[in-house]
């Protein structure tokens, strides 16, 4: 059965996920990776969400105010035994749910061109590709998208 739950990013199973995310993304990024890194803590997330199976750590996502009326999605992850089970998109909007009951209007994001099924998840999922907004207007590797919740 999957369920999850709503935490901040002191949940040790929210660390355990970021910590294989973070792995994953040190071997696509390569020499990029510091770069990314350094906007990728999660000291102060308040609004993470973690999905278990059974009672199973299986996936996690997290958003932080972008602006005045924007989040940014951040952490998204899905261990690789349970990807091709549209558990990414149930993460996606559990999180554009809550942002929504905290009046927010609108959900940006950045990913990588390193990470295709990311690109797609999000395409799939409605979100355009925008203009690449700081800290990753000059990177190469950086896409940005944005939705209307």
């Amino acid at each position: 059965m999957l369920y999850y739950k709503r935490c901040s990013s002191d949940n040790k199973n929210f660390k355990q996920l970021v910590a294989l995310l973070d792995a994953d993304l040190a071997l696509r990024d390569g020499d990029e990776n510091a770069f990314y890194a350094q906007f990728n803590g999660i000291d102060a997330l308040k609004n993470c969400v973690v999905f278990y199976s059974d009672k199973t750590p299986v996936a996690c996502g997290a958003f932080k105010k972008f602006n005045t009326n924007s989040v940014e999605i951040k952490r998204m992850f899905v261990k690789p035994e349970f990807r091709g089970k549209s558990i990414a998109s149930k993460v996606l909007l559990v999180l554009e749910e809550w942002a929504k009951e905290l009046n927010y209007s609108f959900a940006v994001l950045e990913t990588g061109l390193r990470q295709p099924e990311a690109i797609a998840l999000y395409k799939k999922n409605k979100y355009t590709i925008t203009d690449s907004y700081p800290p990753y207007e000059k990177m190469e590797n950086s896409v940005c998208f944005k939705k209307s919740l």
